[in-house]
């Protein structure tokens, strides 16, 4: 496995909003990281969506002063892959499609390149079963936004190498990230957890027992949540948040991890959350 230095090439694919705030994190630390994305509007907006993560997290006193940024490059394919150190998958909590991905990054590496999967809930193992070399393979999920919050969950498959172990705590001591370490299964510790909460939350609303303000505030002020579960599932996108309770409720059987058909609905609007201008709560002023 090669060695992490804090200005070692990084790949990270897709230009969603993990994408381009993991890419944020580590331009700012140093690595030059080539962003790559299949679609031209992805690609058209990814400057601006990473500059624009980049001046966030200056506001929110989240960026370091000791060292120069890394360059940004964006592409269309993942060519990058055979000169990087660590190679960081970010699309869409889609287990076909993250294998799909992971499948060709794996192809384009070189053997015992770090290969990162962003997962909220796809088993690593079972992801591992689309690369040549599983061993490689470690799941990293960074919670949003990546350039702010400093503790990410870090997921060992049974096939998951020490060599890569040892990268992963080298790449995010490098980039300013404690990791704790868990097993691996499907929502791991943090989904498995939140995303239950934040699905009853919704089924709270859709009863009409109370408002997401309501609940938001009872969260926020009885229990001590930092934002309430609406706003927090707003901020993790509903889209993605429905995509990992598919994929635990497949994996698990539990009825509680079944998407609530309001979030389903909403999804099915296009109100995404924070992303998308709307969710539990309107953005479009603050998005302007």
């Amino acid at each position: 496995m090669p060695d992490s230095k804090e200005n070692s090439p990084l790949v990270v694919l897709g230009a969603g909003v993990m994408g381009t705030a993991i890419t944020a994190l580590a331009v700012v630390h140093g690595h030059p990281v080539t962003l790559v994305d299949t679609s031209p509007q992805a690609r058209a907006s990814a400057a601006d969506a990473v500059a624009l993560h980049l001046r966030t997290a200056r506001l929110m006193g989240a960026l370091p002063h000791d060292r120069p940024p890394g360059e940004l490059t964006v592409e269309e394919t993942p060519a990058a892959v055979a000169g990087a150190t660590a190679v960081i998958e970010a699309v869409t909590e889609d287990p076909k499609r993250k294998a799909e991905v992971l499948a060709d990054l794996a192809s384009a590496a070189r053997p015992g390149t770090l290969l990162v999967s962003n997962t909220s809930g796809v088993p690593i193992d079972e992801l591992a079963d689309a690369v040549p070399r599983p061993g490689d393979l470690v799941g990293v999920h960074f919670m949003n936004p990546a350039y702010v919050i400093p503790t990410v969950e870090v997921v060992l498959g049974p096939r998951s190498s020490e060599a890569a172990a040892r990268a992963t705590r080298e790449l995010l001591t490098g980039l300013g990230r404690r990791g704790i370490v868990v097993g691996d299964g499907a929502g791991f510790v943090t989904s498995r957890l939140l995303h239950r909460m934040l699905n009853d939350a919704i089924a709270v609303v859709h009863e009409g027992r109370a408002t997401p303000e309501t609940v938001d505030a009872l969260m926020r002020d009885c229990i001590g949540h930092r934002t309430g579960p609406l706003a927090t599932a707003d901020l993790i996108g509903l889209d993605n948040l429905a995509d990992s309770l598919r994929v635990m409720h497949e994996r698990t059987g539990d009825p509680a991890l079944r998407p609530s058909e309001l979030l389903l609905d909403k999804v099915r609007q296009g109100l995404l959350g924070r992303k998308s201008g709307r969710g539990f709560y309107d953005y479009q002023e603050a998005t302007r």
